[in-house]
């Protein structure tokens, strides 16, 4: 064991490594001869690439640049052509296949001409194709193609406000990504209707809680399970019916009513030939720091990869961690490191600037400036497993009594940042931002408590 916050900082990169996507499409992914093989830990599945005139590569995501390296990699010159959209800045250098960035996590302007061009992309495959779908977090936003409904016109402007409502009234990503569909061309299986009848696999990265394939870039190569009344009470549980853009809502009512086409279902012919297969996932992260923060010298658990809820809320549990491991040695004696992942959320209230780890590594100082009694060595990491916490360049925080302390000893009032939701100002002020720039991944956050 060495520095408690470097500490910490070397368990979250050893995460963040293990679900590099480019390592992870080298061990899902060979090719022998004419055959792809595509095995993961729970299904492996082969294709005799011989028989397709063509292969398209189309994809989505934070991580889908570095997705569709690997794959260039494996296959080379028997990719025909291809389109990915990222994120602004999260680029790699391709040879066959075309980048585009776009905004995230409201779309803009360039995310409904990469939809666009990915659909179109998508119409020119043939029953004799095969069409490779990348997928990781970020797709929501990246694509955004508003759905064309005759005499119910929707507008892209329509779709930012929509998202920048349900984003900011603390709605879990399945709800979020359920009303999405039914507002969108390519989500919620629409993409697949685009390539059928060529033959679609999608290869995903989740970002998800749950690993929910049909939630992950909401679905596009995925029967999706939801309704239009669905998504209407998703407005109704937020409290958002009457804020989010009004085409919008008529658009969903639409759809629920039936006068408007839903999203394809289970069962529908237009996913008769489309695999789709889960390449990475959180949880593979966290077993990478597990491993990490034993090598450390660390007593080591991971608690969950479904962490979810207020991310305020959620630091209590582990500051309440903290305590009960310098009291009692449990549940595990010290030096003790808990890890664990998943995605929380923020329900803003103020004007400030943060992103949900941020919040609750500011969450998780306020609480320690209450009581700070047997959490006096604690040290708390809080990241994004994608580089980008919120609309901020950071990756996440560290927090500390010692950086609690720093901040007082400049003037901060931590609950008064808490309060206006500007975390990413607080914890800038003492250098205790952690930032790693765009890292090409996405499987949502890891937190990492440690009590030496």
């Amino acid at each position: 064991m060495g520095d408690p916050v470097a500490d910490a900082e070397a368990i979250f990169r050893a995460g963040l490594a293990r679900v590099d996507p480019l390592a992870m499409m080298g061990r899902v992914l060979s090719l022998t001869g004419d055959t792809l093989r595509v095995t993961t830990e729970t299904e492996c599945h082969e294709y005799d690439l011989s028989r397709y005139r063509h292969i398209y590569v189309l994809g989505a995501g934070k991580a889908s640049a570095r997705m569709a390296l690997g794959l260039e990699r494996l296959l080379g010159g028997r990719i025909t052509g291809g389109l990915v959209a990222v994120k602004e800045g999260y680029r790699e250098t391709l040879s066959r296949i075309r980048l585009l960035e776009a905004a995230h996590p409201v779309p803009d302007a360039r995310s409904a001409a990469a939809a666009d061009a990915v659909l179109g992309l998508a119409a020119t495959a043939g029953r004799d194709d095969l069409v490779i779908v990348l997928v990781s977090g970020g797709a929501s936003a990246i694509l955004a193609a508003p759905l064309t409904c005759p005499g119910q016109p929707l507008t892209l402007a329509d779709k930012q406000q929509t998202t920048r409502v349900l984003l900011a009234c603390g709605a879990t990503i399945q709800d979020i990504n359920c009303v999405r569909k039914k507002l969108s061309a390519v989500k919620g299986g629409r993409l697949a209707a685009a390539i059928a009848p060529a033959a679609c696999l999608g290869l995903l990265l989740s970002d998800v809680v749950g690993d929910d394939l049909d939630v992950i870039g909401s679905g596009p190569t995925v029967p999706d399970p939801t309704t239009g009344a669905d998504a209407l009470a998703v407005l109704a549980r937020y409290g958002v019916a009457e804020t989010i853009a009004p085409q919008a809502l008529a658009v969903l009512e639409g759809v629920a009513a039936g006068r408007l086409p839903d999203t394809p279902k289970p069962g529908d012919p237009v996913f008769a030939d489309t695999r789709t297969v889960l390449v990475g996932t959180n949880f593979q992260a966290l077993l990478a720091a597990r491993d990490k923060a034993a090598a450390l010298g660390y007593a080591t658990v991971v608690l969950t990869s479904h962490l979810t809820g207020e991310a305020r809320e959620m630091a209590h549990l582990f500051l309440g961690m903290a305590r009960d491991i310098a009291e009692y040695g449990v549940p595990l004696p010290r030096p003790a490191c808990v890890i664990a992942g998943g995605e929380t959320t923020v329900t803003i209230r103020g004007t400030g600037k943060g992103g949900r780890n941020q919040e609750m590594a500011l969450a998780f100082l306020a609480g320690l400036g209450r009581d700070p009694k047997n959490a006096e060595e604690a040290v708390f990491l809080a990241a994004s497993t994608d580089g980008s916490d919120g609309p901020t360049d950071a990756t996440g925080a560290f927090a500390s009594l010692a950086i609690l302390r720093q901040a007082a000893a400049l003037g901060l009032a931590v609950d008064d940042y808490l309060a206006n939701n500007d975390a990413y100002h607080y914890f800038a002020a003492v250098g205790r931002l952690l930032k790693t720039g765009p890292t090409n991944t996405n499987v949502c956050d890891i937190k990492v408590l440690l009590v030496p």
